[in-house]
């Protein structure tokens, strides 16, 4: 499941965004989106875990939770329309 991950505090990186969702389940790949010009953060990106039933869990329990002083918006991502 492709999990989107949004209000995040500049300061985080992919690693962190690592660390929260593994204590769910495997981790496949986690992506910050980041500026082109600048190459800083733009407060969101995705997490990508391959078993549905662990993302689904990661989701329900991290939408709202803090993260370094900001309430996380996680849910399962919407493909591009």
């Amino acid at each position: 499941m492709n999990i989107y991950v949004g209000n995040l505090n500049y300061k985080i990186d992919e690693n962190d965004l690592r660390e929260v969702f593994e204590e769910y389940g495997t981790v496949d790949e986690t992506k910050i989106i980041t500026d082109r010009e600048t190459g800083r953060s733009k407060g969101f990106g995705f997490v990508t875990m391959p078993d549905n039933k662990e993302a689904s869990e990661a989701v329900e329990s991290l939408n709202g939770a803090t993260l370094e002083n900001r309430n996380m918006v996680v849910n399962e991502s919407k493909p591009r329309s």
